[in-house]
């Protein structure tokens, strides 16, 4: 855990280490959480081991523990698209893995950060993103980040040097590398890479692209550590 140099915050909820060693969260909205399973099996098979599960898909909170228990440890399940304390304290509750919201909501960071649990609020502007780092985030993420693109995180730098960010919303697989190579702890990807698979499309085809984002994930990597 981090420790915050600002009062009111103790500690800074960690990113996994699967986070860390693949560096991409898919994100899945389907029209029913009991559609989830056989796409998770997919993405697994290529690589993509941080699923997000979105509370815009109904269903969510009857099958959190069913896919836990199915997947284990080989994959980590969080919940995204939580908007206030009471969603957060229930993911929680559930056992998620992480929790993702896309606004700067202090209550669903406080409640993470008091349970030790690693939180990515969204923003966009300087402000809503420092907001959510000062309160404890274990990164803030970038959303929209199709709009203002990967240059974007190294400009954040300047003034926070030490923020930690993920890009989410209009990020396609071929934009990983430079959003990696910017400084982002991760890629947070949906549509892009989902792409058909909720509708009857080629399963095969979605562990192929998460297993393309994989190998620019680490392509980008090995390029940063090379040039260091």
């Amino acid at each position: 855990m981090l420790r915050l140099d600002h009062p009111g915050t103790t500690s800074r909820p960690a990113p996994s280490a699967v986070l860390r060693a693949t560096r991409a969260v898919a994100v899945l909205r389907a029209g029913h959480a009991s559609d989830y399973a056989p796409v998770i099996e997919a993405l697994q098979r290529g690589g993509v081991l941080s699923i997000e599960l979105t509370l815009s898909t109904p269903g969510v909170w009857d099958e959190l523990p069913l896919l836990q228990d199915r997947f284990g440890e080989s994959v980590e399940i969080g919940v995204g698209t939580v908007t206030d304390a009471e969603q957060a304290e229930t993911a929680l509750d559930l056992g998620a893995a992480y929790i993702v919201t896309p606004v700067t909501d202090p209550g669903v960071i406080a409640a993470c950060v008091s349970r030790g649990v690693p939180v990515y609020p969204g923003g966009l502007t300087p402000t809503e993103l420092h907001t959510g780092w000062k309160l404890g985030a274990t990164a803030v993420k970038v959303f929209p980040a199709s709009t203002v693109g990967a240059s974007y995180v190294s400009q954040l730098r300047g003034p926070f040097p030490d923020i930690e960010v993920i890009p989410s919303g209009g990020v396609d697989i071929e934009d990983v590398p430079a959003w990696i190579r910017a400084g982002a702890l991760a890629v947070s990807l949906g549509g892009p890479l989902l792409g058909d698979a909720f509708k009857g499309g080629d399963l095969a085809e979605l562990t192929a692209r998460a297993q393309r984002v994989r190998e620019l994930v680490d392509q980008a990597a090995e390029q940063i550590g090379a040039s260091r």
